[in-house]
Protein backbone atom coordinates (compact mmCIF):
# COMPACT_ATOMS: atom_id res chain seq x y z
CA UNK A 1 0.00 0.00 0.00
CA UNK A 2 1.55 3.25 -0.80
CA UNK A 3 2.08 6.80 1.82
CA UNK A 4 -1.02 8.45 0.50
CA UNK A 5 -3.48 4.94 0.39
CA UNK A 6 -2.26 4.48 3.63
CA UNK A 7 -2.96 7.74 4.78
CA UNK A 8 -6.35 8.35 3.47
CA UNK A 9 -7.82 5.02 5.51
CA UNK A 10 -6.53 6.68 8.37
CA UNK A 11 -7.90 9.90 8.47
CA UNK A 12 -10.98 8.12 7.19
CA UNK A 13 -10.97 5.91 10.11
CA UNK A 14 -10.38 8.35 12.32
CA UNK A 15 -13.55 10.35 11.13
CA UNK A 16 -15.57 7.12 11.01
CA UNK A 17 -14.73 6.61 14.63
CA UNK A 18 -16.18 9.53 15.48
CA UNK A 19 -19.38 8.86 13.49
CA UNK A 20 -19.32 5.31 15.50
CA UNK A 21 -19.20 6.47 18.84
CA UNK A 22 -21.39 10.21 17.92
CA UNK A 23 -24.67 9.26 16.26
CA UNK A 24 -26.19 13.14 16.50
CA UNK A 25 -22.92 14.50 14.76
CA UNK A 26 -23.33 14.83 11.39
CA UNK A 27 -27.71 16.12 11.66
CA UNK A 28 -28.68 13.25 10.12
CA UNK A 29 -31.88 12.00 10.82
CA UNK A 30 -31.40 8.93 13.24
CA UNK A 31 -33.35 5.67 13.56
CA UNK A 32 -34.77 4.73 17.06
CA UNK A 33 -32.11 2.44 18.58
CA UNK A 34 -33.75 -1.31 19.00
CA UNK A 35 -31.78 -2.83 22.16
CA UNK A 36 -34.51 -5.61 22.66
CA UNK A 37 -36.78 -6.54 25.61
CA UNK A 38 -34.67 -10.16 26.02
CA UNK A 39 -37.19 -12.10 24.10
CA UNK A 40 -36.54 -14.62 21.54
CA UNK A 41 -38.57 -14.87 18.79
CA UNK A 42 -38.76 -16.30 14.94
CA UNK A 43 -40.92 -14.67 12.48
CA UNK A 44 -41.48 -15.34 8.68
CA UNK A 45 -41.26 -12.75 6.14
CA UNK A 46 -40.11 -13.10 2.58
CA UNK A 47 -37.22 -10.77 1.49
CA UNK A 48 -37.12 -10.71 -2.27
CA UNK A 49 -33.38 -9.99 -3.71
CA UNK A 50 -33.64 -8.06 -7.03
CA UNK A 51 -30.96 -7.02 -9.04
CA UNK A 52 -31.47 -5.95 -12.88
CA UNK A 53 -34.66 -5.07 -13.99
CA UNK A 54 -34.30 -4.51 -17.98
CA UNK A 55 -34.24 -5.98 -20.61
CA UNK A 56 -31.84 -8.00 -21.79
CA UNK A 57 -28.58 -6.35 -23.74
CA UNK A 58 -27.15 -8.02 -26.67
CA UNK A 59 -24.39 -10.43 -25.82
CA UNK A 60 -25.50 -10.93 -21.99
CA UNK A 61 -23.44 -13.55 -20.38
CA UNK A 62 -24.88 -16.03 -17.99
CA UNK A 63 -24.66 -14.12 -14.98
CA UNK A 64 -26.52 -11.01 -16.18
CA UNK A 65 -29.24 -13.09 -18.28
CA UNK A 66 -30.11 -14.89 -14.73
CA UNK A 67 -29.97 -12.02 -12.16
CA UNK A 68 -32.24 -10.07 -15.04
CA UNK A 69 -35.81 -9.59 -14.72
CA UNK A 70 -37.75 -7.83 -17.57
CA UNK A 71 -39.95 -5.33 -16.75
CA UNK A 72 -42.74 -6.90 -17.79
CA UNK A 73 -42.40 -9.83 -15.27
CA UNK A 74 -41.64 -7.44 -12.43
CA UNK A 75 -44.68 -5.99 -13.01
CA UNK A 76 -46.16 -8.64 -12.65
CA UNK A 77 -45.11 -9.47 -10.06
CA UNK A 78 -46.10 -6.25 -8.09
CA UNK A 79 -49.68 -6.63 -9.40
CA UNK A 80 -49.75 -10.09 -8.00
CA UNK A 81 -48.57 -8.95 -4.29
CA UNK A 82 -51.04 -6.49 -4.35
CA UNK A 83 -53.82 -8.68 -5.22
CA UNK A 84 -53.05 -11.19 -2.24
CA UNK A 85 -52.67 -8.01 -0.53
CA UNK A 86 -49.20 -8.00 0.52
CA UNK A 87 -47.89 -4.83 2.28
CA UNK A 88 -44.45 -4.13 1.55
CA UNK A 89 -42.14 -3.11 4.88
CA UNK A 90 -39.09 -2.04 5.52
CA UNK A 91 -36.38 -4.13 7.11
CA UNK A 92 -36.21 -1.82 9.98
CA UNK A 93 -39.71 -2.72 10.87
CA UNK A 94 -39.13 -6.42 10.98
CA UNK A 95 -35.89 -5.70 13.52
CA UNK A 96 -38.16 -3.71 15.74
CA UNK A 97 -40.36 -6.98 15.39
CA UNK A 98 -38.14 -8.98 16.27
CA UNK A 99 -36.47 -7.13 19.43
CA UNK A 100 -39.69 -5.82 20.42
CA UNK A 101 -42.17 -7.52 19.66
CA UNK A 102 -43.50 -4.70 17.29
CA UNK A 103 -46.57 -5.66 15.50
CA UNK A 104 -46.15 -6.71 11.62
CA UNK A 105 -48.80 -5.77 8.55
CA UNK A 106 -50.92 -8.62 7.09
CA UNK A 107 -48.53 -10.91 4.57
CA UNK A 108 -45.74 -9.05 5.08
CA UNK A 109 -43.14 -8.95 2.65
CA UNK A 110 -39.53 -7.11 1.86
CA UNK A 111 -38.40 -5.91 -1.99
CA UNK A 112 -35.05 -5.44 -1.96
CA UNK A 113 -32.29 -4.60 -5.02
CA UNK A 114 -28.94 -4.57 -5.37
CA UNK A 115 -26.10 -2.89 -6.55
CA UNK A 116 -27.55 0.65 -7.29
CA UNK A 117 -28.40 0.02 -11.21
CA UNK A 118 -30.20 2.82 -13.19
CA UNK A 119 -33.13 0.85 -13.84
CA UNK A 120 -34.00 0.80 -10.13
CA UNK A 121 -34.87 4.54 -10.76
CA UNK A 122 -35.75 4.43 -14.47
CA UNK A 123 -38.24 0.86 -13.93
CA UNK A 124 -38.64 -0.23 -10.80
CA UNK A 125 -38.73 3.65 -8.58
CA UNK A 126 -42.04 4.54 -11.01
CA UNK A 127 -43.78 0.91 -10.67
CA UNK A 128 -43.28 0.16 -6.83
CA UNK A 129 -44.64 4.50 -6.52
CA UNK A 130 -47.74 3.50 -8.99
CA UNK A 131 -48.67 0.67 -6.77
CA UNK A 132 -47.89 2.45 -3.71
CA UNK A 133 -44.77 -0.25 -2.39
CA UNK A 134 -41.88 0.75 -1.35
CA UNK A 135 -38.39 -1.33 -1.62
CA UNK A 136 -34.93 -1.51 -0.41
CA UNK A 137 -32.02 -0.41 -2.60
CA UNK A 138 -28.54 -1.45 -1.62
CA UNK A 139 -26.11 0.71 -3.45
CA UNK A 140 -22.67 1.13 -3.91
CA UNK A 141 -21.40 4.26 -3.13
CA UNK A 142 -18.09 4.77 -4.70
CA UNK A 143 -20.21 3.69 -8.20
CA UNK A 144 -22.07 7.03 -7.12
CA UNK A 145 -19.07 9.09 -6.49
CA UNK A 146 -18.05 8.30 -10.08
CA UNK A 147 -20.98 8.64 -11.79
CA UNK A 148 -20.35 5.22 -13.40
CA UNK A 149 -22.66 4.84 -16.47
CA UNK A 150 -25.97 2.11 -15.64
CA UNK A 151 -26.01 2.99 -12.06
CA UNK A 152 -28.00 5.59 -10.30
CA UNK A 153 -26.38 8.72 -9.33
CA UNK A 154 -26.70 10.85 -5.74
CA UNK A 155 -29.43 12.94 -7.08
CA UNK A 156 -31.57 10.22 -8.01
CA UNK A 157 -30.87 7.95 -5.38
CA UNK A 158 -31.71 11.36 -2.92
CA UNK A 159 -35.17 11.24 -4.88
CA UNK A 160 -36.26 8.13 -4.09
CA UNK A 161 -35.04 8.59 -0.46
CA UNK A 162 -36.92 11.27 -0.15
CA UNK A 163 -40.22 9.52 -1.68
CA UNK A 164 -40.18 6.69 1.14
CA UNK A 165 -37.91 4.24 -0.39
CA UNK A 166 -34.83 3.00 1.73
CA UNK A 167 -31.18 3.29 0.45
CA UNK A 168 -29.24 1.23 2.50
CA UNK A 169 -25.50 0.14 2.66
CA UNK A 170 -23.57 -2.30 -0.21
CA UNK A 171 -20.24 -0.73 0.79
CA UNK A 172 -17.89 1.45 -1.05
CA UNK A 173 -16.57 -0.37 -3.84
CA UNK A 174 -18.45 -4.04 -3.75
CA UNK A 175 -15.19 -5.58 -2.26
CA UNK A 176 -15.37 -9.14 -1.46
CA UNK A 177 -14.91 -8.99 2.50
CA UNK A 178 -13.19 -11.95 3.38
CA UNK A 179 -9.95 -12.43 4.82
CA UNK A 180 -10.00 -8.20 5.09
CA UNK A 181 -7.90 -5.92 7.52
CA UNK A 182 -10.02 -3.82 9.97
CA UNK A 183 -8.99 -0.65 8.26
CA UNK A 184 -10.54 -2.46 4.68
CA UNK A 185 -13.68 -3.40 6.36
CA UNK A 186 -14.07 0.06 8.43
CA UNK A 187 -13.40 1.96 5.07
CA UNK A 188 -16.08 -0.45 2.84
CA UNK A 189 -19.13 -0.29 5.13
CA UNK A 190 -18.93 2.48 7.21
CA UNK A 191 -17.35 4.98 4.19
CA UNK A 192 -20.21 3.78 2.19
CA UNK A 193 -22.65 4.52 5.23
CA UNK A 194 -21.19 8.04 5.72
CA UNK A 195 -21.56 8.52 1.72
CA UNK A 196 -25.27 7.57 1.82
CA UNK A 197 -25.90 9.81 5.09
CA UNK A 198 -24.09 13.28 3.59
CA UNK A 199 -26.71 12.60 0.41
CA UNK A 200 -29.66 11.83 1.96
CA UNK A 201 -29.56 13.19 5.43
CA UNK A 202 -30.82 9.65 6.69
CA UNK A 203 -28.16 7.29 8.45
CA UNK A 204 -28.20 3.83 7.12
CA UNK A 205 -27.97 1.35 9.04
CA UNK A 206 -28.54 -1.90 7.39
CA UNK A 207 -25.98 -3.70 4.84
CA UNK A 208 -25.64 -6.08 2.38
CA UNK A 209 -22.90 -8.47 1.74
CA UNK A 210 -21.06 -8.01 -1.90
CA UNK A 211 -22.09 -11.40 -4.06
CA UNK A 212 -23.13 -12.61 -0.59
CA UNK A 213 -19.70 -13.06 1.09
CA UNK A 214 -18.22 -12.52 4.86
CA UNK A 215 -16.52 -14.53 7.08
CA UNK A 216 -16.14 -14.24 11.33
CA UNK A 217 -14.06 -11.62 10.92
CA UNK A 218 -16.35 -9.32 9.02
CA UNK A 219 -18.37 -10.29 11.08
CA UNK A 220 -17.11 -9.36 13.96
CA UNK A 221 -16.10 -5.99 12.71
CA UNK A 222 -19.53 -5.10 11.88
CA UNK A 223 -20.65 -6.18 15.06
CA UNK A 224 -19.00 -2.96 16.33
CA UNK A 225 -20.73 -0.59 14.38
CA UNK A 226 -23.94 0.86 14.14
CA UNK A 227 -25.47 -1.46 11.93
CA UNK A 228 -28.60 -3.07 12.75
CA UNK A 229 -29.06 -5.57 9.99
CA UNK A 230 -27.17 -7.33 7.36
CA UNK A 231 -28.56 -9.40 4.55
CA UNK A 232 -27.12 -12.57 2.87
CA UNK A 233 -28.00 -14.18 -0.03
CA UNK A 234 -28.44 -17.67 1.38
CA UNK A 235 -32.11 -18.97 0.88
CA UNK A 236 -34.84 -18.84 3.89
CA UNK A 237 -37.41 -16.79 4.64
CA UNK A 238 -38.11 -17.13 8.90
CA UNK A 239 -35.55 -14.60 10.86
CA UNK A 240 -34.70 -14.54 14.43
CA UNK A 241 -33.71 -11.90 17.19
CA UNK A 242 -29.92 -13.17 17.51
CA UNK A 243 -29.62 -13.88 13.93
CA UNK A 244 -28.88 -9.75 13.29
CA UNK A 245 -26.00 -9.81 10.41
CA UNK A 246 -27.48 -13.48 8.75
CA UNK A 247 -30.43 -12.30 7.76
CA UNK A 248 -32.05 -14.84 4.65
CA UNK A 249 -33.10 -14.23 1.27
CA UNK A 250 -35.40 -15.41 -1.55
CA UNK A 251 -33.33 -14.50 -4.83
CA UNK A 252 -35.39 -13.42 -8.09
CA UNK A 253 -33.93 -14.73 -11.26
CA UNK A 254 -35.27 -14.60 -14.72
CA UNK A 255 -36.93 -17.52 -14.60
CA UNK A 256 -39.31 -16.04 -11.48
CA UNK A 257 -42.66 -16.17 -13.17
CA UNK A 258 -45.66 -15.50 -10.90
CA UNK A 259 -46.06 -18.83 -9.90
CA UNK A 260 -42.00 -19.00 -8.96
CA UNK A 261 -42.82 -15.84 -7.08
CA UNK A 262 -45.72 -17.55 -5.43
CA UNK A 263 -43.89 -20.46 -4.56
CA UNK A 264 -41.15 -18.12 -2.62
CA UNK A 265 -43.56 -16.23 -0.59
CA UNK A 266 -44.48 -19.43 0.94
CA UNK A 267 -41.10 -20.77 1.45
CA UNK A 268 -41.19 -22.40 5.04
CA UNK A 269 -37.37 -21.91 5.91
Amino acid sequence: MNKNNLTKIILLHIILTIFINTPTAHNHQQLPDTTGDGTLRRIHVPILMYHYVSELPPNADDIRTRLTVSPQRFRAHIQYLQSQGYNTISLYEIDLALENGTPLPSNPVVLTFDDGYIDHYATVFPILQEYGFTGTFFVVSEFADNNRPRYMSWEQITEMANAGMSIESHTKTHADLRERNYDFLIYEILGSAESIAYYTGVEPRILAYPIGRYDDNALNVLSTTRILRAVTTEIGAYHTTDNRLLLSRMRITNETGVSGLQYLLNYER
